[in-house]
């Protein structure tokens, strides 16, 4: 499953949480949020040259976003009367030189629905997928792989 395009206008109508972090050094700092829950230090990984003695914007980008895709996944499969128990969504965020001698991302969603029909499984997660701000706010900027195992 991957992306294709949409015009549909995905931006919020009512902002109802604002988070807040600062970054200090770039990719060899650290990173705080304004409420204390977040204070990481941050390290380039040894594939980039870095020492990875920290962690990096392609793990938080990661976390955040399997976070939030299986939050919409477990919105959407309640709303439509399955049973979740057991699911999980995994994230690999790759990084690497764009054709604009910057740099790009692509993400792999894994998602797991033991208990649930392969073809009920794959209406769940393409409506996730259309639920989920991360989703949203990639969709046509980079590429997105969904896996359903």
């Amino acid at each position: 499953m991957t992306d294709e395009g949409s015009a549909v206008d995905t931006r919020p109508t009512k902002i109802m949480y604002v988070a807040e972090a600062t970054a200090h050094g770039g990719r060899d700092g650290e990173i705080t949020s304004q409420d204390g829950q977040i204070a990481l230090k941050v390290a380039m990984p040894p594939a980039l040259g870095g020492d990875g003695n920290g962690t990096n914007p392609e793990q938080l980008f990661a976390a955040g976003y399997s976070s939030c895709f299986h939050n919409a996944l477990v919105l959407v499969g309640r709303r439509e009367g399955y049973d979740l128990t057991g699911s999980t969504v995994a994230a690999k965020v790759g990084i690497g030189p764009n054709k604009q001698r910057g740099y790009g991302l692509a993400v792999a969603l894994s998602v797991s629905l033991p208990v649930l029909d392969q073809d009920i499984a794959a209406k769940l997660v393409e409506a996730a997928h259309m639920v989920c701000p991360y989703s949203n706010a990639t969709r046509d900027n980079i590429d997105v792989t969904i896996i359903l195992g």
